[in-house]
């Protein structure tokens, strides 16, 4: 996967779930038997990391914008959970687990960052997706609101009349 063809290949994280892929095919590859459930489980999921990465780039409305970030942030951390499942059963070893999850963090800080930026790659610009601290995401959640500015092209809530007050107010007749 060398040439750039369409937006999602410029993401890192795209390239990256990609090699997570690889890396869970490969493993998963010795995985029959009893672990057979928990490996297809896995590599459903793994595939619908990239899968919906590429779906929420494609999207261009800002309803739909993040969505898909999000799907393909909750199979990464699903992912994480089954290799859990798979060391405890005895399907893969604590070296394997280790290696693997550590790309996982990484795939869904990206992905944390990503879905809280609710953009998507334009064609034109770089990739913009970098390294969060997933674990600590949380931490400073009430601070950001507190200091948070609004998006450029939007008004602030406290300037933009509500709408359900204009409705509650009688009208004229």
């Amino acid at each position: 996967m060398t040439e750039i063809v369409f937006d999602h290949d410029k993401l890192d994280v795209y390239r990256l779930s990609i090699e997570y892929v690889a890396d869970s095919f490969r493993i998963a590859g010795d995985l029959s038997g009893l672990h057979r459930h928990s490996r297809d489980q896995w590599l459903r999921a793994a595939q619908s990391i990239p899968l919906n990465i590429a779906a929420d780039n494609g999207k261009r409305s800002l309803k739909d914008r993040g969505r898909y970030f999000e799907i393909a942030r909750g199979s990464a951390l699903e992912c994480a959970a089954i290799q859990d499942v798979l060391e405890v059963s005895g399907g893969i070893d604590d070296a394997v687990n280790r290696q693997a999850k550590r790309r996982l963090k990484r795939i869904v800080s990206m992905l944390t960052k990503l879905v809280r930026r609710g953009e998507s790659v334009a064609e034109s610009s770089p990739p913009r997706d970098a390294e969060v601290d997933y674990e600590h995401e949380h931490e400073h959640e009430h601070e950001c609101e507190a200091t948070a500015q609004p998006e450029p092209g939007h008004a602030p809530e406290h300037a933009v009349p509500s709408f359900a007050k204009k409705r509650s107010s009688p009208r004229a007749g």
